[in-house]
């Protein structure tokens, strides 16, 4: 097995001389790194008898006497950047770097491609980004409204370069999601780099071209959600493990720290997944000496603390009375909503203020989803990410076999190690998680799926002289024909004739790779080119049909209608349930799928999951259509306390909205330009123009408008915010013009007890009616004759 970097200068390219003088000696690394390294082999770092050269610890990449990649050699002039930009390295051979443009040119092209058809996407985040436009200080917090009542449920990192943006340009659909299509290129760009250091071009190429056309990625990286910051910061994150695992320096540590901590600040705990493998992997591997590791691992440490920790501890110490209440939390605390609601309630499904109240699922069945070892597989996820998974399993095994007799500080498997088990720990956690899971969440683990893919496949196909590689690769080809069949058959209506042509396309490319080292080049090439054309035919129509398509609200899925069927809870194939009991309430799940709702609201299996209902204390009644093109049909009799539906009617998954109505927990309102002229009248006379119930109901006014709106409750309706005695003193400052009705469910999000229920009976009893188009509200200033 041979890299790039140990080819002699003619197999690729032009040969290091056509760029400068003749290459002198690499100079010698610092002593420190050189002594520390030998000091610590032990007999597994002694040179092997295995003739690849990246195993050889005198030739191979990893070895201390090979200059680092990319780097000029000595008494090499440096280029000018045009042509270093366009050439690339000079040993690379002379397509590599502008197919490496190329790839994300086209990534580019593909995420920005028909990106306004998804309008603000999750208008939750999109009125957190206008408020920052306007507000610094909301911009800080993480405000939902510039009025600084109460932030989003996460930290703000991800809001910052989407209300940066607004700033710049304005509130539209481009200023809120182009920043995101960008984080997506600039992913795709790390993963290439991180790949190709230690392998071929092709790897490199090969990763990045997965990751861009895996379909969740191809959602995200066009939504408005924090997820596409931090997909982008853990690929970082592992880029820079790698590079601390090639030449043993503090620095690299030291930035992967302060990566992590800002991936904390943009979805809390769920930066700290890769921690583990990562931290465990560069104690083990990396060129310096224990005591040097251990020191190293501790400066990164403290790194991620400050890094993410200064706004937290800004937050905490800030007095509570002059910032916005902390959105998510029960107790006003930044702290309390990292380890509760956003943190260990996620794994065990103990979420205090979450949709249905606290406590997890039982054998295996969580609210958001069944759990367990092939829940990265199901039907509720399986077409979002899994495409390539299965060979990722494979070729993991196969790169680190064919690294077992390597050195232990050798690169090539430390970037084995380091993908892999940041992949291995996140599905892990992701399949057994009994707290809130959205499909989307995936879109982490597509870094790793592609870097590992990339990997393992150049490696597998340097050594396919070997019958075990050969044979290896074609069972890893084998198996993504094979499992694509499946996922495309789960959408029987999308493109029939392609399940077919991926399952035979790729069992014959497979066999070709079987001989690939007896067949002649053209033939072998073929057999390759078929392979990934065939591994990425099923992923690619997703993603495609994903871009085509517009995606709001707040549980966005990719791919075609029926590639994604979890509603709120639910077991596969089973009727659906949300905990509780939703009194005569069916919610079907996403992209076109259809669900019943009629007091028992059965789902009906792969088509969409319903509310159950004939119990207390759930939703109110009604239909809630899905998400995603907006043609869902969603049916229920209210048999709940009001017999009221998801207020707002029509599809959540409608990106453009006419009329008037509240929205609900998963989507914006639709107002009316009636229900707009009413709020913008003497709108500079108020802190805020308007309260609703529910963030959601909240944004959607706000965005219209341009104006703070008030969500009491927060997200959903629970949070203790603003109390009715805080609200009513609001209210007589004149702080307050009108208050939103039917907000959130039907209003009463959080029980008849709960914050929002009684703000909303107060306003209900004291308050004067006002009817814009079909939206109703309350004027803050007049009251009824009967009002105390």
């Amino acid at each position: 097995m041979t890299t790039d970097h140990d080819r002699p200068s003619g197999q690729g390219g032009t040969s290091p001389s056509s760029w400068g003088p003749p290459t002198a000696a690499p100079p010698n690394p610092p002593p420190t790194d050189q002594a520390t390294a030998s000091t610590d082999s032990t007999s597994t770092d002694s040179p092997s008898p295995h003739p690849p050269s990246m195993d050889s610890p005198s030739s191979g990449p990893g070895s201390p006497d090979s200059p680092s990649p990319g780097s000029p050699s000595a008494g090499e002039p440096r280029q000018p950047f045009g042509r270093r930009l366009w050439r690339g390295r000079p040993e690379d051979p002379r397509w590599a770097r502008p197919a490496f443009l190329a790839l994300l040119l086209a990534t580019a092209l593909l995420y920005l491609w028909n990106l306004s058809a998804s309008g603000y996407a999750n208008s939750f985040y999109s009125a957190a980004a206008q408020a920052g436009s306007t507000s610094w200080k909301a911009m800080f917090f993480g405000s939902l409204d510039a009025g600084n009542a109460i932030t989003v449920d996460k930290p703000p990192a991800a809001l910052w370069p989407m209300a940066l943006s607004v700033r710049l340009f304005g509130l539209d659909s481009w200023a809120i999601l182009v920043p995101e299509a960008l984080m997506g290129v600039l992913t795709v760009a790390v993963v290439y780099a991180a790949v190709r250091r230690r392998f071929r071009p092709a790897a490199g190429l090969i990763a990045g071209a997965v990751l861009a056309l895996t379909p969740v990625a191809a959602l995200m990286f066009r939504f408005d959600n924090p997820d596409a910051l931090l997909a982008l910061l853990m690929a970082l994150t592992v880029f820079l493990v790698i590079r601390g695992l090639e030449d043993g320096r503090t620095r690299w540590l030291v930035w992967a720290g302060v990566a992590v901590g800002f991936a904390f600040l943009t979805k809390t705990l769920q930066a700290f997944l890769i921690l583990p493998p990562l931290a465990l992997v560069y104690g083990v591997c990396a060129p310096v000496r224990l005591r040097k590791r251990l020191a190293q691992l501790a400066l990164a440490t403290v790194a991620l603390v400050v890094s993410g920790g200064w706004w937290v501890a800004v937050v905490e110490l800030w007095p509570a009375s002059s910032r916005p209440y902390i959105g998510g939390s029960q107790n006003n605390s930044f702290l309390e909503l990292t380890f509760g609601y956003n943190g260990l309630g996620r794994i065990n499904g103990d979420e205090t203020g979450s949709v249905g109240g606290g406590g997890g699922g039982g054998n295996g069945l969580g609210r958001w989803g069944e759990t367990g070892w092939d829940r990265m597989f199901d039907s509720e996820i399986g077409g979002q990410i899994s495409w390539l998974l299965p060979a990722a399993l494979i070729l993991l095994v196969a790169g680190l076999v064919l690294t077992l007799r390597a050195r232990r500080t050798d690169p090539a498997r430390g970037s084995f190690l380091a993908w892999g088990g940041s992949l291995l720990v996140t599905a892990v956690v992701f399949s057994y998680m009994a707290g809130i899971f959205h499909q989307y969440y995936t879109v982490a683990l597509a870094p790793c799926i592609a870097a590992v893919v990339g990997m393992g496949a150049t490696t597998l196909w340097e050594e396919r002289s070997r019958p075990w590689a050969s044979l290896t690769l074609a069972a890893a080809v084998t198996a993504t024909a094979a499992w694509g069949y499946v996922l495309l058959d789960r959408t029987p209506d999308y493109l029939p004739w392609l399940k077919w042509l991926v399952l035979v396309g790729g069992l014959t490319a497979a066999l070709g790779l079987i001989f690939a080292a007896r067949l002649g080049r053209r033939l072998a090439l073929a057999a390759v080119a078929a392979g990934i054309v065939t591994s990425l035919a099923g992923p690619t129509a997703y993603t495609l049909s994903t871009v085509n398509s517009a995606h709001t609200g707040s549980l966005p899925t990719a791919g075609p209608a029926g590639a994604s069927t979890m509603g709120f809870g639910g077991r596969r194939g089973a009727p659906g349930g949300f905990p509780g009991g939703a009194p005569g309430g069916g919610m079907p799940g996403r992209n076109q799928q259809n669900g019943n709702g009629n007091g028992a609201a059965q789902g009906q299996g792969r088509n969409g999951n319903g509310f159950p209902g004939g119990g207390p204390g759930g939703l109110p009644g009604g239909g809630a259509p899905g998400q995603n093109q907006g043609q869902n049909q969603g049916q229920g009799q209210g048999q709940g306390r009001n017999g009221n539906g998801f207020p707002g009617g029509g599809p959540l998954g409608e990106g453009r909205r006419t009329g008037g109505g509240p929205g609900g927990l998963l989507n914006g309102a639709r107002v009316g330009s009636a229900a707009k002229k009413l709020l913008e009248k003497d709108a500079s006379r108020y802190t805020w123009v308007a309260a609703s119930v529910g963030s959601q109901n909240a944004a959607g006014y706000q965005l219209a408008t341009g104006d703070p709106v008030m969500a009491i409750g927060g997200f959903n309706g629970t949070d203790p915010s603003p109390t009715l005695a805080q609200f009513q003193t609001y209210v007589a400052a004149g702080r307050i013009h009108y208050f939103i009705a039917g907000g959130g469910m039907g209003g009463r999000m959080g029980g008849d007890d709960g914050t929002s229920a009684r703000i909303t009976s107060w306003v209900e009893k004291n308050f004067k009616k006002v009817t814009a188009g079909s939206a109703t509200f309350y004027d803050l200033t007049r009251r009824t004759s009967g009002g105390g």
